[in-house]
């Protein structure tokens, strides 16, 4: 709704659904695999005194989806843009040199946000870092500890489906691109053709 409706939203939809996911399925995975109970702070004790039939497990899932979508969104509408404004400079390009193109601007935008989501996830665990260095544990039990396997789990999550969804709204850009541009002269050819016919007439 924010950047109205058109092929070129589309195309991000489609970047970020694919990503979103990838998100889940991988969220899914890594919360059962690492076992994850999701009670590593103040917030979640109180809530389960609160209501203790609730899945706290679920709740980092959940919480992984959201923090992945909200990175997604940003990544997919961005680089659909790019492709569309490549396509709009040159429209002579093929697919693939479009989607090549396209490409060189989404490995620069890939690395750029995966440096903010590990800086942003740092930034808000913050107080427990500086808690595991006080204590001085051992850095396999650090990396293995609940806390912090939530916010490696959600950083990784959310760099792979990020890394995954660049090519595929790209390729997709590209694919909308040329078929608008298709449509838009197969239109104009047929009202060239009805204007000749007029004419004969």
């Amino acid at each position: 709704m924010a950047h109205g409706f058109t092929a070129r939203t589309t195309t991000a939809l489609v970047g970020t659904l694919f990503g979103l996911a990838l998100v889940a399925v991988m969220g899914a995975l890594s919360v059962a695999a690492a076992r994850l109970t999701g009670l590593t702070s103040e917030e979640t004790v109180t809530l389960q005194g609160y209501d203790p039939t609730l899945d706290f497990s679920g709740l980092v899932m959940a919480g992984i989806v959201v923090a992945g979508l909200g990175v997604l969104n940003d990544v997919t509408i961005t680089q659909a843009s790019a492709v569309w404004q490549l396509h709009e400079v040159d429209p002579s390009m093929t697919w693939r040199e479009l989607y090549s193109r396209g490409m060189a601007v989404g490995r620069d935008h890939i690395a750029s946000t995966v440096y903010t989501i590990v800086f942003a996830y740092a930034g808000a665990a913050l107080p427990l870092l500086l808690l595991f260095e006080l204590y001085s544990q051992p850095w396999e039990v650090v990396l293995t500890s609940s806390a912090l396997s939530e916010e490696v789990i959600r950083t990784l999550v959310g760099a792979i489906a990020l890394v995954l969804a660049v090519p595929v709204t790209t390729a997709v850009g590209a694919f909308f691109a040329k078929a608008a541009d298709t449509s838009a002269g197969t239109a104009t050819e047929r009202r060239v053709t009805a204007l000749r016919s007029r004419f004969a007439r």
